[in-house]
């Protein structure tokens, strides 16, 4: 889909906004969440939004609230704080409400596919875990990507969260030994899949290789376009 080089929005009437590619991250002034990638921005302001928020239809349905009719809103609505049923994080701006089954979902996160090739096998979106997240190591609330062998699970909350801690070092400390220091934190994936698979010959590798192939393509999902650099940083939860 071809998408438009400028755009004007109800929330930043005063200027138009323009469609931009970025390898830096940022905070969209619609949804409150993390960014990175394509977005639309305003050159005059600090004014940035996802693509998902800029051209956020006034309506939309999911097929996993098959009697939920989504209305857009540009604050969360009522008076209780909303959290986002997708990656169970504080809805904070922009969201997918539901009045009848009180539902709420972040644009980015409607907007997450159900389905994701890694180039050689697919990843499935799930409402629940089927076997615990490999990064936390619960079966907490919220959505995940699970392989095709289902025996690997990713929080999608778990991934926004990684994401957000290796920014802040990255970008804002500056702090190398912390990077490193979560790339550490969680077990290796490589070696989770070997001892799962352990005395099964081929499905070791298959698996290793799922597990190596699948953060990328979640981050991919998550947020538009990942960089060479949070490749690099979350690749180091899998190259141990």
């Amino acid at each position: 889909m071809k998408l438009d080089r400028e755009v004007s929005h109800p929330i930043h009437p005063q200027h138009r906004l323009k469609i931009e590619y970025t390898e830096k991250p940022f905070s969209c002034d619609g949804c409150k969440e993390a960014g990175i990638g394509l977005k639309y921005k305003c050159d005059a302001c600090e004014f940035d939004l996802h693509k998902a928020c800029a051209l956020a239809p006034p309506a939309i349905s999911h097929p996993f609230y098959k009697k939920c009719d989504f209305r857009f809103y540009k604050k969360p609505p009522g008076t209780v704080m909303r959290i986002c049923d997708a990656c169970s994080k504080d809805v904070q701006g922009f969201v997918y409400h539901c009045n009848r089954c009180g539902f709420d979902l972040h644009p980015c996160c409607a907007n997450l596919p159900q389905t994701l090739d890694d180039g050689e096998r697919n990843l499935y979106l799930c409402m629940k875990l089927s076997s615990a997240c490999h990064c936390c190591g619960g079966k907490g609330p919220g959505w995940s990507y699970r392989s095709e062998c289902k025996n690997y699970n990713l929080h999608v909350s778990c991934v926004k969260e990684l994401l957000v801690e290796s920014w802040q070092a990255m970008y804002l400390n500056g702090d190398k030994n912390k990077v490193r220091e979560m790339q550490t934190r969680i077990p290796s994936l490589r070696g989770m899949m070997v001892n799962h698979h352990r005395g099964r010959g081929g499905k070791v590798r298959r698996c290793c290789q799922i597990a190596g192939g699948a953060v990328r393509v979640i981050v991919s999902a998550i947020l538009g376009d990942p960089t060479a650099i949070i490749a690099a940083v979350v690749g180091g939860f899998i190259s141990k």
